[in-house]
């Protein structure tokens, strides 16, 4: 028997946080569609846990799926799909279409002060 394991989805922290009743009915509605369940929300900032079977692929495929609805979400509202815990690993991927044409600058920064990728290598620019 395998046991639930807890897995996080994305943070969003909305720039305009007018938009946070709209971003739970919406996760809510998604949530229903999918048969899944788990939204906390406090201070601005929007988690999402939910418990799924990690050696289940269904339920990590549907997991992704959650994922990338929020963060489209957030990101067509304006907020942005990290918080407090930063970018990480699966927010990467969401840095081009979050800060436009400043990414590239960012990335200039990072490649000034680390030419050699050895810190965080992988962890923001991919």
């Amino acid at each position: 028997m395998v046991l639930p394991t807890l897995y996080f989805s994305y943070i969003i922290k909305s720039r305009n946080i007018h938009f946070l009743p709209e971003a739970i009915e919406d996760t809510r509605k998604t949530f229903d569609r999918m048969g899944m369940d788990g939204a906390i929300v406090g201070d601005g900032n929007y988690h999402v846990i939910l418990m799924i079977d990690m050696a289940n692929e269904n339920e990590i495929r549907q997991a992704r799926s959650l994922n990338e609805h929020i963060v489209s979400f957030a990101l067509s509202k304006g907020g942005t799909c990290t918080g407090e815990h930063g970018v990480g690993i699966g927010k990467a991927k969401y840095q081009r279409e979050e800060h436009g044409p400043a990414y590239s600058t960012m990335k200039k920064i990072k490649d000034l002060f680390d030419p050699n990728h050895i810190l965080n290598p992988g962890k923001i620019f991919i």
